[in-house]
């Protein structure tokens, strides 16, 4: 088990967006989040690489602790330090090319040389089909080509997970199924990964674990076979025969 949540809790303002979640993520785990739009799941996954702090709970990461309504800036530092967050809009410097969108973080976080980091930013380009592109800007790439260079760069400090927020609900079908691709490498690769999404497809081709969530609770979780086959609940039966439809 390298990561444990325990009773998230979190609300903005009167609207309870998190009501009391837990989980378990085992090293190697690809667990696939699903659930409609406003459900927490984007919350949730925030709140876990502590870019949002949530109002109560725990959560257990690599060995470590954490109450997480009185979580240090420097707690909340070293864990973002040891994972990676692909953003749905891919969140990358404009003003610098692909290959120093990925040495950057190298660089300012890690503390890396110059040199080494550029090396790494390269390596880790065309692990994900993106060398030829290291000289060009964000403007000048697709939406595809965009979250590739954004997921080297959260993979490019070799993080102990890397969280993903909806990673192709930006993108027309072939150029998710770039990224999707990318994803299922690095699945493969054992590489343990968190991820919000409605590509049902990767949810049940990849995954190891689903969890459906709606209005702030998990209603339901389980191997990716179990849930998809002989799943439990009624909403979730109602859910995935509304997917099937799509």
């Amino acid at each position: 088990m390298i990561l444990r949540i325990h009773d998230f809790k979190k609300s903005f303002d009167d609207l309870k967006v998190l009501n009391g979640i837990s989980l378990d993520v085992d090293k190697g785990d690809v667990v696939a989040f699903l659930g409609p739009s406003g459900s927490g799941k984007t919350t949730l996954l925030r709140c876990m690489n502590c870019l949002e702090v949530p109002d109560s709970g725990t959560m257990e990461f690599a060995g470590n602790t954490y109450d997480m309504h009185s979580i240090s800036n420097k707690d909340k530092a070293g864990i973002r330090k040891r994972t990676g967050f692909v953003f749905q809009n891919f969140n990358l410097f404009r003003n610098k090319t692909a290959l120093e969108n990925v040495s950057e973080g190298l660089i300012v976080v890690r503390k890396m040389g110059r040199k080494e980091a550029s090396e790494k930013a390269e390596e880790t380009l065309e692990k994900v089909g993106m060398a030829a592109w290291k000289s060009h800007y964000p403007s000048e790439l697709s939406g595809g080509q965009q979250q590739r260079v954004a997921i080297a760069r959260a993979i490019a400090s070799d993080p102990e997970i890397v969280y993903f927020d909806e990673p192709t609900s930006a993108l027309d079908p072939e150029l998710a199924s770039e990224v999707l691709g990318v994803m299922r490498m690095l699945a493969e690769e054992g590489m343990t990964m968190v991820v919000v999404t409605h590509a049902m497809d990767f949810a049940r081709n990849v995954s190891k674990h689903v969890v459906f969530m709606e209005h702030g609770v998990i209603v339901e979780q389980g191997s990716t076979e179990e849930f998809f086959s002989s799943p439990k609940e009624e909403r979730t039966k109602e859910f995935l025969r509304l997917e099937e439809h799509k």
